[in-house]
C-alpha cells in the first residue's frame, strides 16, 4: 500500500535562498531511492518562508530505508540550525 507524506517547513526570510539549496540537493538525491513515486516542494503562495514537501512511497518499507540515508540525515541537521519553527509531518494512506 502506497504511503503518503506531508512535512511542513517554516523558515525566517533570511534564510530562504539557504533552504532551497538544501532541499535542491535533497529533493535530488530523493528521487533516485528505490520506491520514491513523487517528491515535491511546494512554497506556500501566502505566507513567505513556508515549505510543503509532498511525497509519495510505495510502500512503508520504502519510506523506513529512507529515513536512514545519509542524505536526509544530512539534510535534517543542516536545515534544523535554520528553521523558525519545528518540521510538522504528516503520514497517510489514500482514502477516496
Amino acid at each position: 500500500m502506497n504511503v503518503y507524506v506531508v512535512a511542513l517547513f517554516r523558515f525566517n526570510e533570511n534564510y530562504l535562498m539557504e533552504a532551497v539549496e538544501l532541499f535542491q540537493s535533497l529533493v535530488r538525491e530523493t528521487c533516485k531511492e528505490e520506491g520514491c513515486l513523487q517528491y515535491d516542494l511546494i512554497e506556500d503562495k501566502v505566507t513567505k518562508g513556508t515549505f510543503f514537501m509532498v511525497e509519495l512511497w510505495e510502500t512503508e518499507e520504502h519510506l523506513n530505508r529512507h529515513n536512514g540515508q545519509d542524505h536526509l540525515l544530512d539534510f535534517r541537521r543542516d536545515v534544523s540550525k535554520i528553521l523558525e519553527s519545528s518540521t510538522q509531518v504528516y503520514k497517510g494512506s489514500k482514502i477516496l
